[in-house]
């Protein structure tokens, strides 16, 4: 056996991980009400555009500023 096989999904680890993952997801569905899902589907949907906007732009105003300082003192 290589080195990467020993590290290579097979289709039991795939099936598992899906049964792993729908058991987490049903655990939540039976945990929380209908207004909370829709509380967090309504925030993600306003947030994640918002962050898609506003971080690149922080970024590109800050990271500018910071490699200037870097360059300045060397």
């Amino acid at each position: 056996m290589h080195y990467h096989e020993h590290y290579t999904p097979d289709a039991a680890s795939a099936v598992q991980l899906c049964r792993l993952w729908s058991a987490r997801v049903d655990a939540l569905e039976r945990h929380l009400s209908a207004n909370t899902w829709a509380l967090a589907v309504a925030v993600v949907l306003i947030v994640y555009p918002i962050a898609r906007i506003v971080i690149p732009a922080l970024l590109q105003v800050v990271v500018p500023d910071a490699v200037r300082t870097v360059l300045n003192l060397i």
